[in-house]
């Protein structure tokens, strides 16, 4: 099996693959549309029944879970290369520091030159400060973690609820100057003309999207620690418990995968599901989208995510597909930025320039494509090399040498 070395944990390497196919399936709607687009729908694009279907898919099922699958597997990693670097006689935090560090370096080079949905600096940020925590044993991580959700989410709910009150300032009995308040916020969540100008400039050339970058957020990718860093490392707690307990690596006894998946899953799409009904029926109306889709929905995420986990250890099993997820996975970093790559040759000026002329269902057609050049190409390469080429960039960055690349030179050293 191509995809297959002594040191990996397929089971991972499949879940890796996974959550980077599900996360180009979110964020080609921020390379291929507006911006305001991403976080309010009806902001751009969206007006046919396909926009809403695809939307729907999408929240039910993908967004902000394969977020949090990703980050729990990358908490996971920590533990991963901490150990083995120990086992090889290594200082654990020699190891892990340089590679947080040229994640920084990846992160604000894919945010300012290409994407601003990276999420390689926040992991990188996070990292620094998670592998304090990588020897503690499952239960204190586990309790950390749930610690961690209590204080990400609590204010986003509390929150949610002054923004259902503020609803009662748009009644006709209302002051005229509340009144006046919240349509001014309502008309926020649509771009005007101008702002769509800017952001269509923006995309025109690398240097048009530095330059709009760093003049309207430059510190936006050290801010993201105080949007979703306490979010993120959480995640990554618990993926270190899952690892430490065996539930990431499928020790577990099929039965409490089946129990795990059922209650997860099924919580999540109770919720989601539900959600998606009453922002539709109530036509993305902001008072109803905005704390079901940004709030209240935040604790599910993690809980969808462990489903996922489960699901994915009994249903993925070895085969043709398996073997092709995992070389996914293996080479998530890659695929990751690739994706990226692919998404600015279609959709900005110096490609195809189809950028903000696409509505949600039409921009999602380019995911399928892209996720069949994942599973062809990974494979295909880990044919001919050791590593995927920004797995093997980062690991030479991160050890300041330079490592040895195609399987003809790893039969050489043998």
């Amino acid at each position: 099996m191509a995809t297959t070395t002594p040191d990996r944990i397929p089971t991972l390497d499949i879940m890796r693959g996974l959550a980077v196919m599900g996360i180009f399936s979110v964020n080609v709607v921020g390379m291929a549309m507006i911006e305001a687009a991403y976080f309010y729908p009806p902001a751009y694009g969206f007006g046919s029944m396909a926009d809403r279907v695809m939307w729907a898919a999408n929240f039910i099922l993908v967004d902000g879970k394969v977020r949090a699958l990703f980050s729990i597997l990358f908490g996971a990693g920590i533990v991963l290369v901490c150990e083995r670097a120990e086992a090889a006689g290594r200082a654990a935090w020699r190891v892990h520091y340089p590679r947080m560090l040229v994640l920084l370096g990846f992160g604000l080079a894919h945010y300012y030159l290409l994407l601003w949905g990276d999420i390689l600096a926040n992991y990188a940020l996070m990292g620094l400060v998670g592998f304090l925590f990588w020897r503690l044993p499952v239960e204190r991580l586990l309790v950390l973690a749930l610690i961690g959700f209590a204080l990400t989410y609590t204010p986003g709910v509390l929150y949610s609820q002054q923004l259902s009150a503020a609803r009662t300032l748009e009644a006709p009995g209302a002051a005229p100057e509340d009144r006046a308040r919240v349509a001014a916020w309502c008309a926020s969540l649509i771009p005007t003309p101008a702002a769509i100008a800017a952001d269509k400039a923006a995309h025109q050339s690398v240097s048009a999207h530095a330059r709009y970058m760093l003049q309207t957020e430059p510190w936006r990718p050290l801010e993201s620690v105080i949007g979703y860093g306490g979010e993120t490392l959480a995640l990554m707690l618990l993926g270190m418990a899952s690892y430490r307990s065996g539930f990431l690596t499928g020790s577990w006894p099929r039965r409490r995968y089946l129990q795990v998946a059922g209650l997860c899953i099924g919580a999540s799409l109770l919720y989601f599901g539900a959600s998606a009904w009453a922002i539709l029926r109530a036509g993305f109306d902001p008072f109803i989208y905005i704390p079901l889709d940004q709030y209240w929905a935040g604790p599910l995420r993690p809980v969808a995510a462990v489903g996922y986990v489960a699901a994915i250890i009994l249903l993925v099993r070895s085969g043709r597909l398996a073997d092709r997820l995992a070389a996914t996975g293996r080479m998530a970093f890659s695929n990751y930025l690739g994706a990226t790559l692919v998404g600015a040759m279609l959709f900005n000026g110096y490609g195809l320039d189809l950028y903000g002329t696409l509505s949600r269902a039409e921009a999602w057609l380019f995911v399928p494509p892209v996720w069949m050049l994942m599973l062809w190409w990974s494979p295909w390469w880990l044919k001919r090399f050791r590593y995927g080429p920004l797995e093997w960039s980062w690991r030479s960055l991160a050890r300041w040498r330079w490592e040895p690349l195609r399987r003809i030179e790893e039969r050489q050293h043998a």
